[in-house]
C-alpha cells in the first residue's frame, strides 16, 4: 500500500485493513495522503486526494489536476476524478469516501449526480478541519449535511432516469467505421471505435449532447473518457478531462507529451459542442498530438 494504484482490489483492501487492525472503511483515511502524491497541481501547488469505497469492495482514488496556460475551469477536481474513476471501472455505487480537504461547492454539486447522493458519507482528513457534531463514530458525515438545500437531478429528470454511475447507452453510430471503405488506418479506426463507445456512455441528460474521447500514447496504449454533466451545468466534466483521468490512472505516470493521438466523437448538430475546447486543451498539453473529430448520429 506504499504506492497505491488508482483502483485497489477487495482482496488488497482487506489485507491492508487486517494488517492495521481496522475495517476497510476505517482504512480509507490512511490512503488519502499517499493518494495526494499522484495529484498534478502545478498552478496551486495544493495537492488533494480523495479515496472512495465502492459497493464491489474496491477502493478508488481521485486527485486534482491543473493545466498551466489554460483557464482554471479546465481543472479536474479530486472528487470529479474519483467519480470518473468509478465510471471507467463500472462501479455502480459510492457510499463512503475520505478526502484531504473539505469538498468545494463545485464538487458537492457534482456529487449530486450519484443516486442517493445525500446519503453518501465522507470524512475530511485535514487535521485543521473543524470537528462536526453530525459525524458518526468513525468520523464520517452525510453529504446531505454539507449541502442541505440542494439542486440536483431530481429537479430536472424523471426519478428512474439512469444517473451518472448507472448503465445507459446513447445508441449513437458512425456510418464510416469500416477501414477498407474509408481508407483509415487500423489505429485510427480503433481510436474512432473507442471514442464512439465512450460517447455512448456519456452522461448528458440535460443538454442531450453526449460526446466521447479516445487518446493514444507513444506506446500505442489507448485511453478513453466521456462527457459528464451536472444539473448545475458549470461543474460538468469535459470528455478530454475524463480521458485524461484514464491516462493518469493507467498511463504509468508519464507526461502529457506522450499522448500522440486524440479522437473526439460528438453530434454534428449538438447545441453543446466540445470540439473547440477539446482542441485547445489537447494542443496546450501535447502540441504535437493529432486531433480528429468525427460526428455521430
Amino acid at each position: 500500500m506504499d504506492k497505491p494504484s488508482f483502483v485497489i482490489s477487495p482482496e488488497e483492501a482487506e489485507s491492508a485493513a487486517n494488517q492495521l487492525g481496522v475495517s476497510v472503511l476505517q482504512l480509507l483515511p490512511s490512503i488519502v495522503n499517499p493518494a495526494k502524491s499522484y495529484a498534478r497541481p502545478p498552478i496551486s501547488k495544493f495537492h488533494v486526494g480523495a479515496v472512495g469505497l465502492g459497493s464491489s469492495g474496491r477502493i478508488f482514488l481521485g486527485v486534482n489536476v491543473e493545466f498551466p496556460g489554460l483557464p482554471l475551469h479546465h481543472s479536474i477536481h479530486a472528487e470529479q476524478f474519483l467519480v470518473t474513476n468509478l465510471t471507467l471501472n463500472d462501479e455502480r455505487h459510492l457510499r463512503h469516501f475520505a478526502v484531504s480537504a473539505a469538498p468545494c461547492g463545485h464538487c458537492r454539486q457534482f456529487l449530486q449526480e450519484i443516486r442517493d447522493a445525500t446519503e453518501i458519507k465522507l470524512v475530511i482528513t485535514d487535521p485543521n478541519a473543524t470537528a462536526d457534531s453530525d459525524a458518526d463514530s468513525d468520523g464520517f458525515l452525510r453529504l446531505g449535511s454539507i449541502l442541505p438545500h440542494r439542486f440536483g437531478p431530481e429537479d430536472l429528470l424523471d426519478k428512474d432516469f439512469p444517473l451518472i454511475l448507472e448503465h445507459h447507452d446513447n445508441n449513437l453510430t458512425i456510418s464510416d467505421l469500416d477501414p477498407i471503405s474509408n481508407g483509415n488506418s487500423d489505429s485510427t479506426v480503433e481510436l474512432k471505435r473507442t471514442a464512439l463507445a465512450a460517447a455512448n456512455r456519456s452522461y448528458a441528460p440535460y443538454s442531450l449532447c453526449p460526446s466521447g474521447v479516445s487518446l493514444v500514447d507513444c506506446e500505442g496504449k489507448v485511453y478513453r473518457g466521456w462527457y459528464m454533466e451536472s444539473a448545475a451545468y458549470n461543474p460538468s466534466l469535459g470528455p478530454v478531462q475524463a480521458a485524461l483521468v484514464d491516462y493518469i490512472a493507467n498511463g504509468g505516470g508519464g507526461g502529457y507529451e506522450r499522448i500522440v493521438g486524440a479522437v473526439l466523437v460528438e453530434k454534428e448538430d449538438a447545441v453543446v459542442r466540445q470540439e473547440h475546447t477539446a482542441r485547445l486543451l489537447i494542443q496546450m498539453i501535447s502540441p504535437k498530438c493529432d486531433f480528429i473529430v468525427y460526428n455521430c448520429h
